[in-house]
């Protein structure tokens, strides 16, 4: 599903599918900014969004067999609430 194709959804629920594409907007504008402020958001039977760093570490260049460094990093995660898990089996 695309983003357009989310909105189309959330647009039968709700009065117009601009209503529907500011909602969606800005629940990802949300998650987006607490991300990259170090936060989290816990929405309980979803999932949590959370910030994972990774540590730097030794790579391989698959081409060329060379040894890289791969830098530190701070990643996105999200994990299954139990409800979400439940509804995908």
């Amino acid at each position: 599903m695309t983003k357009d194709e989310l909105i189309e959804e959330v647009a039968k629920v709700c009065d117009s599918k601009k209503q529907a594409g500011d909602v969606v907007n800005a629940v990802l504008d949300t998650i987006t900014s607490t991300l990259s402020k170090g936060g989290e958001i816990v929405i309980t039977g979803f999932g949590k969004f959370s910030v994972s760093k990774r540590a730097a570490r030794m790579g391989v260049n698959p081409r060329t067999g060379e040894k890289i460094k791969i830098k530190a990093t701070t990643v996105p995660k999200f994990k299954a609430g139990k409800a979400l898990k439940d509804a995908v089996k």
